[in-house]
């Protein structure tokens, strides 16, 4: 397994560009099973979960095309002929997003087998709000051997209050009543950036959606989707975690290519600890001058602080003066980096839901382990201001979420490398096709 080793104490200076979102890109990316004709993508980060669903779909039968390069990161998918409307539980084990396909699945070929998903161990995400959704359009659903099995001969529109706000559960039944015949309104919805950027490239495609991203979402039902070609939102979530990076390094960066508009949660509770942050257009600059001042946080759906920033934002609290009271009420299981943290200095009490944080202490390089792809972000950041030299294991989950990180940290002054048998895959040529 690859392994970071990084050196603390160096500021980051520079400029970082944003990728694209991978949140927004994997849904757009499934949004493809809704056509015969192509659908092109661009702005695709080169992330692992993007390399999983290239792969599941051309399990399947599409014809994928991906291309990275100086100019652009582009997806073609042509999904014209569908031989195995299957989705594998070797090809989804890694990735929870993977469920994201049955909709689409049951709307365009009238039928569904898909294995339950693996991807980070934080906590419960029940497919529940999914296969109910599904039933109320009229499909028919049972569970066994571990795979979801579904059919219908067509999908009809309905009314769907979300028990629980769920983003992939809004964006797969989203999709699926594209096809269905009739209206459906949809209620409680995520509100998330990512949902809007998925219907917009849907309506594109000649869907017929009105309040995406609001918390009520109205589809008419349309007979076939056409090919678009579509630019995937800004990732705000790498974006947040490189405005912390900058921040606690007493850097100055440019953090250029994101969505300012996305991130208001973010930088609101930041600039209250004390964090000095500008934006210009599509850059946000943060200059980690002066002290910090502890600040409670708590993660909620959108337009709340988000869950992905939790783990970075309390690297940030033990550096702040006082005590910062982090509750999380999105997962359950999500301060698994915690004890990581605690391992290189930090002083953190988990009570259940909550993580108290007092700072400010000073972080000592150790040899810690990523649990998940947020964590491994935090422990990135914690091991860029910590004394001496930390070793981050299982850097994998990373590379699922942030394109290139370290090469994007070396760039700005950080002293990072990366070391193991298995290097991280590079496309050697400007085109992948599968």
């Amino acid at each position: 397994m690859d392994k970071f080793v990084i050196r603390g104490g160096n500021p980051l200076l520079g400029t970082i560009r944003v990728s694209g979102a991978k949140n927004a890109a994997l849904p757009a990316m499934a949004a493809a099973l809704l056509t015969e004709e192509p659908v092109i993508l661009e702005n695709i980060p080169q992330v692992q979960d993007i390399e999983t669903t290239r792969k599941l779909l051309a399990a399947m039968g599409a014809e994928v095309e991906l291309g990275y390069g100086r100019a652009h990161h582009r997806t073609t998918i042509c999904c014209r002929h569908l031989a195995s409307p299957q989705a594998s539980y070797e090809l989804v084990k890694t990735m929870r997003a993977s469920t994201l396909v049955l909709g689409p699945l049951i709307a365009r070929c009238g039928k569904a087998r898909v294995s339950l998903p693996g991807g980070c161990a934080i906590g419960a995400r029940p497919i529940d709000l999914h296969i109910n959704g599904l039933e109320k359009l009229g499909a028919t659903i049972t569970q066994e051997h571990g795979y979801i099995e579904a059919s219908a001969e067509r999908l009809r529109g309905a009314e769907i209050v979300f028990d629980k706000i769920t983003v992939t559960g809004t964006e797969d039944l989203l999709m699926a009543a594209t096809l269905a015949e009739g209206e459906t309104i949809m209620q409680n919805c995520a509100r998330e950036p990512e949902v809007a950027d998925l219907a917009d490239l849907l309506n594109k495609m000649g869907a017929q959606i009105e309040g995406a991203g609001s918390s009520t979402i109205r589809v008419r039902g349309v007979t076939s989707l056409h090919g678009a070609k579509h630019r995937i939102i800004p990732d705000r979530i790498e974006a947040g975690t490189f405005i912390i990076a900058g921040a606690l390094t007493g850097g100055d960066v440019n953090i250029v290519g994101c969505e300012p508009g996305h991130l208001d949660a973010i930088v609101g509770k930041l600039t209250e600890m004390g964090v000095k942050i500008a934006h210009n257009g599509d850059a946000v600059r943060v200059a980690g001058y002066g002290d910090l001042t502890a600040s409670d946080m708590v993660t909620e759906e959108y337009p709340g602080f988000p869950t992905d920033m939790q783990a970075q934002y309390m690297v940030l609290a033990t550096q702040a003066e006082g005590s910062s009271i982090v509750t999380e009420n999105i997962f359950e299981n999500r301060f698994m980096h915690a004890l990581e943290m605690v391992r290189m200095g930090a002083n953190i009490k988990i009570e259940g839901r909550r993580a108290i944080v007092r700072g400010k202490t000073t972080l000592s390089a150790a040899a810690v382990l990523a649990s998940d792809l947020r964590a491994s972000a935090s422990l990135v950041i914690a091991a860029l201001v910590a004394d001496g030299e930390t070793i981050i294991d299982r850097v994998y989950h990373i590379d699922r979420g942030y394109e290139h990180i370290e090469e994007k940290l070396r760039a700005v002054g950080a002293q990072i490398r990366r070391i193991g048998e298995m290097l991280p895959k590079r496309v050697a040529a400007p085109l992948v096709r599968a």
